[in-house]
């Protein structure tokens, strides 16, 4: 038995789940965001950044922090470019690595993380765990389990290559390509 139909269509209840998980991903990330901007003056990617360096007691390098929250190395780079000034986090070169770069939670960084997480817990318990019994918590808690470590079994995105443009990624002109 396969998942798709004979033309490769999700069936109806794939279809249904996926759209429900995506919906419900972005209600529940636009109410955090919207909690964090009011409580902390932070992105969700901030957060998320601050608080994998909360968690690994401090210190990460920024291709760890990167494939940890699932966000670009440029943007990432931006990101952690506006902690630093904002005073939250450190960026110093690696004396292990010297092609790593090494991001450090501050004290003031630790701090603000501690201000919002209180908020950012009650709107996940509200908006996400409130409509839960015991038994649908768990069974969700092993299905995403089982589905975040089937998609991270990809290598990370740190690890694909990064496209490099070429003389003929260049646009041409189709005037100047004629005789």
């Amino acid at each position: 038995m396969t998942d798709t139909d004979d033309h490769g269509a999700l069936k109806p209840e794939q279809l249904g789940a996926y759209f429900a998980l995506m919906e419900a991903v972005s209600l529940l990330q636009h109410a955090v965001e919207q909690q964090l901007r009011a409580e902390g003056d932070l992105s969700w990617v901030q957060f998320q950044l601050l608080a994998r360096l909360a968690d690994a007691h401090g210190q990460l390098t920024m291709t760890a922090l990167a494939d940890s929250v699932v966000y670009s190395r440029s943007g990432l780079t931006y990101q952690a470019a506006q902690l630093e000034k904002a005073g939250l986090v450190t960026r110093a070169p690696s004396s292990d690595d010297e092609r790593a770069t090494l991001v450090t939670i501050t004290p003031a960084g630790l701090e603000r993380v501690a201000a919002v997480l209180p908020g950012h817990i009650e709107v996940a318990r509200h908006l996400l765990f409130d409509p839960l019994a015991d038994d649908d918590l768990r069974h969700l808690g092993d299905i995403m389990t089982r589905v975040r470590d089937h998609m991270r079994a990809q290598p990370p995105r740190s690890a694909a290559p990064r496209k490099r443009r070429t003389p003929t990624d260049e646009p041409t002109d189709p005037a100047a390509a004629q005789p």
